[in-house]
């Protein structure tokens, strides 16, 4: 889990978590075992927390005059935690 915190990158944005991504690498040892028994918990039953599956895509103008889809590409905003959970799972 640690590996997979200090892997992102810096100054991330609060998302749906409303949990600033540099906010989980300064987690101390605690914070770290209440996550590992979340993704453990995850693992074992196969049920995801409604919050971390949740995901806002966001499309974005390549073009200025786009109107089809290849004109566009999209962005995801997705929870800091469940990135984390995600990579590790």
């Amino acid at each position: 889990m640690e590996k997979a915190i200090k892997e992102m990158g810096n100054r991330k944005a609060r998302v749906d978590d409303d949990v600033p991504g540099d906010l989980l690498k300064l987690l101390g040892e605690g914070c770290l075992k209440i996550l590992t028994k979340l993704i453990n918990t995850i693992y074992e039953t196969g049920e995801w927390l409604k919050d971390f599956t949740e995901v806002t895509m966001i499309a974005l103008k390549k073009k200025t005059q786009a109107t089809k889809c290849s004109d566009h590409h999209t962005i995801s905003l997705i929870a800091h935690t469940a990135k984390i959970i995600a990579k590790i799972l």
